[in-house]
């Protein structure tokens, strides 16, 4: 069994929980937070901490707090020499206090505070200061996804970025298509299937192959007359970014 104490009471520290609490050869053995009523809902009182100092001992220690408080939570940890690992896509291994080993095990996905999600599929990217703890670490996401893969710092930092391109930019394009359907008394839920088809098409195409649109054909008309459609300023400049970004990627 691993032997984990996960650190942190926030959306992926819950989800967090909740997995690893049914994973197998896994036992969570303590969560720390600072407001254990946080926790209360998921673990019973005598398995919460907010005392650094009744940390519980074990294998591996996850902190899954906000990037900015990471460095600060590691120096608290009142041992040495013990696996600690973060959880941040953006945060380097290295911000990590150098009294312990060094690991990061990152879930590549994006949680919502009280949507269950299912860890099978989701990319576990993992990276470790030596081999021996990042066959633990390996061992550990294998317990809860299907897919777990060695990502150093750097190429954390690129999945990352593509992350936010590709997830929460794309999500707030629904959140502006779904304004604008609901100014113009249009149900939103007539675009889900486009935007299904979307997404799947780029499980077989690259997505430079399954762009269409006004914009790769240079549809000059139908884009005028959209920019005309748009009051709000703010859209308006984004299309005519997004336009002029598809045509400059369809000369490359």
């Amino acid at each position: 069994m691993i032997k984990v104490v996960l650190i942190g009471s926030g959306n992926v520290a819950q989800h967090l929980i909740q997995v690893l609490l049914h994973a197998k050869n896994v036992d969570l053995v303590q969560a720390f937070a600072r407001n254990p009523s946080h926790l209360s809902h998921l673990l019973p009182a005598t398995k919460i901490t907010s005392d650094y100092q009744k940390i519980a001992e074990a294998d591996l220690y996850i902190i899954s707090v906000s990037d900015n408080a990471i460095a600060e939570v590691s120096v608290q940890l009142p041992f040495e020499n013990r696996l600690v690992v973060h959880t941040s896509g953006s945060s380097e291994l290295s911000i990590l206090n150098a009294k312990n080993r060094k690991g990061v095990f990152y879930p590549l996905q994006t949680f919502t505070k009280g949507k269950e999600i299912d860890f099978t599929p989701i990319p576990i990217c993992l990276e470790a200061e030596n081999e021996t703890d990042y066959q633990l670490l390996e061992k550990l996401g294998n317990s809860i996804s299907q897919k777990v893969v060695r990502i150093n710092s750097e190429q954390r930092k690129s999945l990352h970025v593509a992350a936010v391109f590709v997830c929460n930019f794309v999500n707030h394009l629904y959140q502006i298509g779904n304004e604008i359907c609901e100014e113009n008394n249009v149900p939103f839920e007539v675009l889900h299937p486009l935007i299904q088809e979307t997404a799947h098409k780029i499980r077989e195409l690259s997505p430079k192959e399954a762009q269409t649109g006004p914009a790769l054909r240079n549809d000059t008309k139908t884009i005028e007359k959209h920019l005309d459609f748009l009051e709000n300023p703010e859209y308006k400049n984004l299309y005519q970014l997004l336009t002029q970004s598809i045509q400059h990627v369809k000369k490359l």
